[in-house]
């Protein structure tokens, strides 16, 4: 990623340059005075003599040890981390409870969005409500008759950007997951018309990445300054013609399926589900493609990040990979037929999914929420207007009192808790001891759908594939930090070649 320095070089002559970094500097060090902290509630990595400069520093370079050290020390209590962006607050499980079902207005769920990508300029982001709505009736209740189309373009985007050869050959198959899944997701949204653009495609793709850079770059610009240096940076311009895409693709479609015959029936897809939902100014057709873009965004870096993280899991665990295939073998039979019913009965994939998600989940805190007003809770702990608070999503998942033996990496853990207490906790499950999609009414309304897509990515990949690490690694690819995000590592290889018989998933 090009560094700041070459950055504010290649942007503004010398003055410009030193008047610039003087001001980034005088920023970051002063803080940011206007938060209120809360009396008695501790800072994580604030011991002994670590000023608080420091510590936001850790946390910039190590955000998950930083989390999984203050969740030992304070745990069931609130404490807060540091941030560069301001301190935020570690709230425990009786205050998830109660925040959970907060206003909107009170406790804004969006805002941490918009902060954390700097949605203002990348765009990502937004306050509709129509997709989420859709989700959680359409795409839910429709599941069913969308996998068959799911499992023919896994098959088809499988055969396009993996190799066919029966010889190992080195991939960076966390790039190619991201294409496969971008695919994928977009016959779910609007069929083979969107699957099959190879511009769309590339938007949808190349949207997250630029939004990435550009939401890194502006955060290293005051915020004063940030309105008129953003007009500088050219990852503005590729946002502006990925919606420009957008508008190409899908008003076009949109406009055919209007001129439909009233007797015809329209497809069951997202997009057409969304034209149906849609009240007031979101019937407009520059609004549903500006959606339909932000969409693609959150479903396919999400998506693709847990396949890439499980075959990395699988590369190291390597005894797991026949007791998986096994078990396909067993529920899908030999003409690899899937639905609902069928992908539900996996459980050990549904359980190393979990584990592997457990160790390395995208987000290291969920269930972030900006306090929009003062707030005072049930024992009288009062939360300041302002305020930042999540959860330590992933530093739970290693609470030896919820997972024992946390630290080891046990792919059937799940399997054996069902067996032991005969209750099982899926993939997708939202609780307080399983917080990777988020938990109450935010909890993440496409997890059910993600969690079909990513089992049968996964099963296609067993059954036709052999996979390993290559000779020279022999150790798991380190997962990058990112603030708050984890992502699988994009540079690493992973040893492919095609199995003799070809079987179908879907």
């Amino acid at each position: 990623m090009e560094s700041y320095e070459s950055f504010f070089g290649s942007v503004f002559f010398t003055p410009c340059i030193i008047i610039l970094l003087t001001t980034v500097v005088s920023y970051l060090y002063k803080g940011n005075k206007k938060q209120e902290y809360i009396p008695g509630v501790p800072i994580a990595g604030i011991e002994g003599n670590v000023t608080l400069a420091e510590a936001r520093e850790e946390f910039r370079r190590n955000a998950k040890e930083v989390l999984l050290r203050g969740y030992a020390k304070y745990k069931g209590r609130p404490f807060y981390i540091p941030s560069p962006l301001g301190e935020r607050l570690m709230i425990p499980p009786q205050y998830v409870e109660e925040l959970k079902s907060a206003a909107v207005e009170d406790c804004d769920f969006v805002g941490t969005f918009f902060e954390m990508f700097e949605g203002r300029y990348t765009t990502m982001g937004d306050r509709s409500t129509l997709h989420p709505r859709v989700a959680k009736t359409q795409l839910n209740m429709n599941i069913n008759g969308i996998l068959p189309s799911v499992g023919e373009e896994i098959e088809d985007s499988f055969l396009d950007v993996l190799p066919s050869s029966d010889e190992w050959i080195e991939v960076p198959i966390a790039e190619r997951f991201v294409t496969i899944v971008a695919r994928v997701s977009s016959r779910m949204f609007g069929g083979l018309e969107l699957s099959r653009h190879p511009e769309w495609i590339a938007s949808t793709i190349h949207f997250a990445e630029d939004g990435f850079v550009l939401a890194q770059k502006i955060k290293a610009i005051p915020k004063l300054l940030r309105p008129l240096v953003s007009r500088f940076l050219p990852e503005l311009k590729k946002i502006a013609r990925h919606h420009e895409t957008a508008r190409k693709v899908i008003i076009p479609i949109l406009e055919r399926r209007e001129s439909l015959p009233k007797q015809e029936k329209r497809p069951e897809d997202f997009l057409q589900w969304m034209v149906d939902e849609a009240k007031g100014e979101e019937k407009e057709k520059n609004f549903i493609s500006k959606i339909q873009l932000k969409l693609s965004f959150a479903a396919i870096h999400t998506s693709a990040a847990a396949p890439a993280q499980l075959l990395y899991d699988l590369c190291t665990h390597p005894e797991y990979i026949e007791i998986l295939r096994s078990e396909l073998h067993d529920v899908i039979g030999e003409k690899g037929e899937i639905n609902k019913q069928s992908l539900v009965k996996l459980e050990k994939m549904d359980s190393i999914m979990k584990e592997s998600q457990r160790f390395n989940p995208l987000l290291l805190v969920t269930f972030e929420r900006i306090i929009t007003k003062r707030t005072t809770l049930s024992d009288g702990f009062t939360i300041p207007k302002g305020t930042t608070v999540g959860v330590p999503a992933q530093a739970i998942s290693m609470d030896p009192d919820i997972y024992p033996h946390p630290h080891q990496f046990d792919g059937l853990r799940f399997v054996k808790t069902h067996e032991r207490v005969g209750t099982r906790d899926q993939y997708a499950a939202s609780n307080l001891r399983s917080m990777a999609f988020g938990y109450g009414r935010h909890a993440c309304p496409g997890r059910f759908f993600a969690s079909h897509e990513i089992k049968m990515i996964m099963a296609y990949l067993l059954l036709n594939y052999d996979f390993r690490f290559p000779e020279t690694k022999k150790e798991r690819p380190q997962s990058i930090g990112v603030e708050t995000q984890l992502l699988p590592n994009q540079n690493a290889l992973i040893c492919l070649r095609r199995r003799h018989k070809h079987i179908r998933v879907g």
